[in-house]
Order: structure tokens, then C-alpha cells, then sequence
């Protein structure tokens, strides 16, 4: 009998149900697609909820597969733990905050909403909090993984601008105008520096009792 140490067992918990929302949003993202199957392809990695939780899936399961291998030590090193924690729960705090009451999903819709903007953030962060590595964070780490979502609204910006399709409505130009946007850009980046500062703060204070 495989015996799993409660680190394990969670990550495995965790990647699990990952994987079956991110397979069970694009499954739903198809079959009620109003465009092209690869222009709907285009717009599901358009999410930054859909790359931060496959980040996390890829994460986990790399961890858990091949844990001794330059990829498994590079997702458990602390500074990318924390840099994706940070995003995962960016995801659920705007999410939960101001996304969740602009429509009412039913069916497996809700049950995959769920999964991706609030039971994968809420279980990656105590992966994090209880067995992520914490040494060596430092605040300069905040601004470095600004890069990723910083890359990831010039790409929304662009793409948009080419297509008039924004995957977000506070990144809408078209329909909210460029100065609203960067007002919006501005605050979801101040967001993330927050998350990451109080990360680190926390990792600082968990690490200093070990």
C-alpha cells in the first residue's frame, strides 16, 4: 500500500481537481464557442484565470512526477512557488470581488467557476502557507513577478486593439476608452505588489519561527 505524506496528498488534491476545471473550461469554452473553434482556442488562453491555474497544475504535477529533476526543483524553488501564488490568488480576489456578480453561471459552469476562481486558489495558498519552501524571499522579489502580468495586459492590449475582444470587461478599451483601462491596469498591478509584499511578509515570519 502507497503510504502519502499530507504534503503530497494535497498537492495531488490540488492538481487534480486543477486539471479537471481547466479540461472542463475548455471543454464548455467549445461547445458554446461563438466564433471559430482556433479563434476560441486563442481566447481561452486568453485568461489570465486559465494560465495561472494551468500554472499551477504544471507546478503541482511536476513536483509530484519528478520531484529531483531541474524542472521539479525549479517549480519548488521558493521565489516561483510564492511568484505563483501570488497570481493564483490575484485570480480569486478579483474574481470573488468584483467579477463573480457580473453573471450567474449554472450547471458545470458554476461547479468550473468554483474550482477555478476559489477552491484552487483557496487550496494552492495553504500548499504554500504549510509546505512551500520561504527562505531567501526579499522584497525586490515583488517586482519581478510583476513581469508575467505586466506581459500579460501589453499582449490583452494589443490582441484587443487588433480584434475588439478583451477577455476581461475592466480591460474593455473599446468600450470603456483607454484611460479607464489604464486606471484599471494601474490598480490590478498595485494588487498584485500588495499580494506580493504580504507574501513575503508572511514567508519572512513563518521562516524566522522554523
Amino acid at each position: 500500500m502507497i503510504k502519502l505524506n499530507s504534503a503530497k496528498a494535497l498537492m495531488i488534491i490540488t492538481a487534480i481537481l486543477g486539471w479537471i476545471a481547466i479540461i472542463a473550461q475548455f471543454y464548455l469554452i467549445i461547445v458554446n464557442r461563438v466564433t471559430s473553434i482556433p479563434e476560441t482556442m486563442i481566447r481561452f488562453f486568453s485568461f489570465f484565470t486559465i494560465l495561472s491555474n494551468i500554472t499551477v497544475a504544471v507546478s503541482l504535477s511536476v513536483q509530484i512526477i519528478s520531484p529531483d529533476s531541474v524542472a521539479g526543483k525549479f517549480w519548488a524553488a521558493a521565489k516561483t512557488q510564492a511568484a505563483v501564488t501570488v497570481y493564483i490568488l490575484v485570480v480569486g480576489i478579483v474574481y470573488n470581488a468584483v467579477l463573480r456578480f457580473l453573471w450567474a453561471p449554472t450547471g458545470l459552469q458554476r461547479y468550473t467557476d468554483e474550482l477555478l476562481h476559489t477552491v484552487i486558489p483557496l487550496l494552492f495558498v495553504l500548499c504554500w502557507i504549510l509546505y512551500a519552501h520561504k527562505a531567501n524571499l526579499t522584497w525586490r522579489n515583488a517586482g519581478s513577478w510583476l513581469w508575467f502580468p505586466f506581459i500579460y495586459l501589453v499582449y490583452t492590449m494589443i490582441r484587443g486593439a487588433l480584434t475588439n475582444y478583451y477577455p476581461y470587461p475592466f480591460l474593455d478599451a473599446y468600450n470603456n476608452g483607454y484611460t479607464k483601462v489604464l486606471v484599471s491596469s494601474a490598480v490590478i498591478l498595485g494588487l498584485f505588489l500588495l499580494v506580493s509584499f504580504i507574501l513575503i511578509a508572511m514567508a519572512k515570519k513563518i521562516y524566522r519561527k522554523k
